[in-house]
């Protein structure tokens, strides 16, 4: 692995103007300039849409004095605009002139027309409902999609342009475009028992899907989940602010409890009927993902209870008959892609990546599950892939080769040869490729580059123009004063851990300050990437302008540098973290800067657990805790996140108590502040309501805060600024 070299600092200035930073006059950064004024955010280019000529590509522009948007064409050649091919200001809606503006837009396989999705509401973290209208790109007319007046979910068009599938009711429709007809697919949906083409509630939060069907390529068939719920235990949450509030009940499973029994049906356009493909007589499964391999055939991704196990199963759409031509098996879990890392290319082979060599890596294999190759190898990992150019043989990746506090994209040939790296910088990388792999639009960030958006030639990688540069962003950034960033290494007896560390601006070595690290630790994530500053991390530069030093570290568990270090906490989460969050925070004590007897941490849902595990064990190094939507015992968590991790409860109850907060609420000896939603419909407010039972039966004093309603993300109105500056002004008197 390509690691950092130990202890040396990338120091980050925020001004990014050559000279000192003294010698210009700057303002401190303040709440409302980070969370209400939008002076800092980053502008990009949005709604990228690549055209089926490989010239063109559309994205979408927005007139602020007007407020409407408009659907642009672009020469990918020239990158100017060619036509503006919609403007959602004249979209005719029955005989009417209308500004429909859309949340998202598909064009139809001929380009002729655009399905655009409007007045968009939203469920759960990725569940929404919305209008959705198809509208002639040469007449602006429009054609409801569903029934007139009432919401749809998900509406995809099919690949050969005839119809619009889509979701109302927990039950599966489509549109016939031709006819103007809807038809529906499934008639069995009903709440909180049946639902058809729409993911469940854990299958949505854990599995990273809310749209349960596919198309077939040649759009004659349509895959899709079914899910009967009936048997799932049902959490329910009070609504507050009628008279009588609301008592909301909807299907959650959590750990050890039963789950949804999942089905996979085909529905064939020409005969009206759906046959069900046979995945087994177990039924205590997932289904994680499927995907089409040519018209008669799906590929289905079964997991088992515990996910150490995965089978990809072919099946034939006509009869259901289904054959396991791959398993995957580990001590711990399968790691499953959330961005669907498996392709499968017109000779029927397949490419796919895994962590079974101890990385993730790509790995090509024949239709029958023969590997053929395994395509990348070394002690890094591949993060995405990107496409498969067939013609050229070659394979587009992301990877943290070069840092994991990085991504990078590369190529490299179907034999595992020639391997380019064709991104340039220190930084993070992400692109959008065109279907025809000629181009790609790249955006860059690096802790001084915001959102840099440039278009690019394939397979060389040359910059053929800047779409966006954030020129003005730069000068914004430059009238501030801003702490200075710093990429380090921290040294523990269980090896070195990536963290950040943010200064104040007029830091002065010889002075002590108070420390404030921030901590989400969970399986696989990072907070140490090497990014521009903005939304939340701007507060930490607020909270350096009144004195405090600002860090994060990623403990074991978190991702991007190989499978032994992030299955470490396999079956006991909790412990190693949160010895490596307490480790940190000695180390920073010895240094000189750092006022060893004030240091405090903080963090939200997952980090909410680390955060108070951290105080309340580490007791004699952390003065003060700010925990936020916290879970406090993982038996009141969902099954699949959870199980993946520690097994059921039924298997493994010492991993679900040991390291639970409210195992360890007796030890709390500093100060403490407890923060959620009571419409959390994810991390149960349960989780907050029993630690405090748990302290208060101890006599520990705390603080705590609840935000009526509000969801896992505590967001809406002035919700956002309320609670920053509350913790602001908790931090300045209590740390």
């Amino acid at each position: 692995m390509i690691s950092l070299r130990k202890n040396v600092l990338y120091l980050i200035c925020w001004w990014l103007a050559i000279g000192s930073a003294f010698a210009q006059e700057t303002q401190p950064i303040t709440l409302q300039d980070v969370f209400r004024s939008g002076k800092f955010s980053q502008r990009s280019v949005y709604g990228i849409n690549w055209m089926n000529d490989g010239r063109y590509y559309t994205s979408q522009d927005y007139d602020r004095s007007s407020g409407a948007l408009s659907l642009v064409k672009y020469d990918i050649t020239t990158s100017e605009a060619v036509e503006t091919l919609l403007n959602s200001s004249e979209i005719v809606l029955n005989g009417n002139t209308r500004n429909l503006r859309w949340d998202s837009y598909e064009l139809t396989t001929d380009e002729a027309a655009a399905l655009i999705m409007t007045n968009r509401e939203s469920i759960y973290r990725r569940s929404y409902k919305a209008e959705y209208y198809l509208v002639d790109l040469t007449t602006n007319e429009a054609q409801t999609i569903g029934n007139a007046g009432e919401k749809i979910s998900y509406a995809t068009l099919a690949p050969n342009g005839a119809a619009v599938a889509y979701t109302q009711d927990n039950d599966l429709y489509y549109h016939d475009l031709g006819s103007n007809q809807q038809v529906q697919v499934t008639n069995t949906g009903e709440w909180n028992r049946i639902i058809n083409g729409s993911a469940d509630w854990v299958y949505e939060e854990e599995f990273s899907m809310a749209q349960a069907f596919a198309w077939s390529p040649d759009g004659s068939q349509i895959a899709y989940w079914t899910f009967d719920e009936t048997e799932v235990p049902e959490f329910n949450m009070q609504l507050w602010g009628e008279l009588y509030p609301e008592d909301y009940r909807f299907k959650y499973p959590k750990a050890g409890e039963t789950n949804s029994t999942v089905t996979i049906s085909v529905y064939d356009m020409a005969s009206k009927q759906s046959v069900t493909m046979d995945i087994g007589s177990e039924t205590d499964i997932y289904i994680p993902r499927i995907y089409w391999v040519d018209n008669e055939t799906l590929s289905i991704i079964r997991m088992n209870r515990l996910q150490n196990e995965l089978e990809i199963l072919h099946a034939n759409t006509k009869t259901g008959r289904t054959q396991v031509i791959l398993k995957e098996t580990a001590d711990t879990y399968v790691d499953i892609d959330y961005n669907d890392n498996l392709q499968y290319l017109a000779d029927g082979t397949f490419i796919r990546t895994s962590e079974q060599d101890g990385y993730k890596h790509i790995y090509h294999y024949k239709n029958d599950g023969t590997l053929i190759k395994q395509i990348t190898s070394g002690e890094w990992e591949v993060t995405e892939l990107v496409g498969i150019d067939t013609d050229k043989k070659l394979i587009y990746f992301m990877s943290a080769e070069q840092s994991p506090l990085e991504r990078h994209l590369y190529s490299i040939r179907m034999n595992g040869k020639k391997k380019t790296l064709l991104s340039e910088g220190e930084g993070n990388f992400r692109v959008n490729m065109s279907s025809d792999f000629s181009y790609y639009i790249q955006y860059f960030n690096s802790p001084s580059t915001p959102n840099l958006v440039t278009l690019h030639e394939a397979p060389s990688g040359k910059q053929l123009q800047v779409l966006e540069d954030n020129a003005a962003l730069k000068e914004t950034v430059g009238q501030y004063t801003m702490g200075t960033k710093e990429y380090i290494t921290v040294p523990t007896e269980n090896g070195d851990l990536n963290a950040w560390v943010i200064k104040p601006a007029d830091f002065d070595p010889s002075k002590k300050y108070p420390l404030l690290m921030y901590v989400y630790g969970g399986p696989g994530s990072q907070t140490v990437r090497k990014t521009f500053s903005s939304g939340r991390e701007l507060w930490y530069h607020h909270l350096a302008n009144q004195g405090y030093i600002i860090a994060s570290v990623d403990n074991r568990g978190t991702g991007a540098r190989g499978r032994a270090f992030k299955h470490k906490t396999y079956a006991m989460m909790g412990k190693y973290e949160v010895e490596d969050q307490i480790a940190a925070a000695k180390w920073f004590g010895t240094q000189g800067y750092v006022d060893a007897e004030r240091i405090g941490i903080w963090g939200w849902s997952y980090g909410g657990y680390m955060s108070s595990l951290s105080l309340f064990v580490g007791n004699d190094v952390f003065k003060a805790a700010i925990a936020v939507a916290p879970v406090t015992s993982w038996r009141y968590y969902d099954t699949i996140y959870t199980e993946r991790y520690l097994q059921r409860p039924q298997d493994n109850s010492e991993g679900y108590d040991a390291w639970s907060p409210i195992t360890h609420a007796d030890k709390l000896e500093g100060n403490y502040l407890l923060i959620h939603g009571t419409g959390d419909d994810n991390v149960h407010f349960q989780n907050t309501v029993e630690l405090l039972n748990r302290l208060i039966a101890s006599g520990k004093q705390f603080d705590t805060f609840y935000y009526p309603n509000r969801n896992h993300g505590i967001y809406g109105g002035n919700t956002t600024i309320h609670l920053y500056t509350q913790m602001t002004n908790w931090l300045l008197e209590n740390l």
